[in-house]
């Protein structure tokens, strides 16, 4: 009976502690969302060039690569976090500037904003009702990201060198949209199943995910628009 009660007991801690994951989780990443919509039209508006805006981008890949990790379980990490999402965004403000000298380039950034939130909000309420596990995700997740940073680097030497692959580029970015929602699954299921115990770590993969599907939507409308 002893040996029942206790399991009992550690069954309602590992809920409790799963609850305040992901509710921190949702929490920081609504904050963080909205710091670099901030960002990003601070960056439109000062017309940030291209180049500018993916000097930010690397810093802030540089600063979850190599300083997250070693702040994630300490009030620093937050500030790590906050200054990643500030860059990320301030990265996407020539690119947004882009697609509004486009023909219903605002209609574009809406249609792409709005295929964002309904995919995420539609993926996430899928697993938190389920309850299903996406653990099995994990490999396909992770060799889709090598894929997918292997492709980049590729179409970026490419383009220094003059040369443009635009059916490839497409490809790539669908693939994107497909590799983001098997993370936003793979990462929310980690959340509720205990597989993620640090709030800090989920927030940056989903908004990783979130940013990635919104420029891949956009790229795929734009591209779409110009036809």
């Amino acid at each position: 009976m002893q040996n029942v009660t206790n399991f009992e007991t550690l069954k309602s801690v590992s809920q409790t502690e799963t609850h305040k994951v992901l509710r921190n989780t949702y929490m920081l990443l609504g904050l963080t969302l909205a710091f670099s919509a901030i960002t990003a039209g601070m960056s439109m508006a000062m017309g940030l060039g291209q180049v500018a805006g993916l000097v930010m981008s690397l810093i802030a890949m540089g600063l979850i690569w190599f300083v997250l990790p070693k702040t994630a379980n300490s009030a620093n990490g937050l500030l790590v976090v906050f200054a990643f999402t500030g860059l990320i965004g301030a990265g996407l403000g020539p690119i947004l500037n882009h697609y509004l000298k486009m023909a219903n380039g605002g209609a574009l950034i809406m249609q792409a904003l709005g295929g964002t939130a309904a995919v995420f909000i539609g993926l996430s309420a899928y697993v938190l009702t389920t309850r299903k596990n996406f653990s099995f995700l994990s490999g396909f997740v992770a060799a889709g990201l090598v894929l997918m940073l292997a492709a980049c680097v590729f179409l970026l030497a490419a383009s220094a060198f003059g040369y443009q692959f635009s059916t490839m580029s497409l490809v790539l970015s669908a693939g994107i949209v497909l590799l983001m929602s098997a993370l936003i699954l793979y990462q929310t299921s980690e959340i509720i199943h205990g597989g993620e115990t640090n709030y800090i770590m989920a927030t940056t993969s989903l908004f990783l995910s979130i940013v990635n599907l919104f420029t891949s939507l956009l790229h795929l409308l734009g591209f779409a628009n110009d036809d």
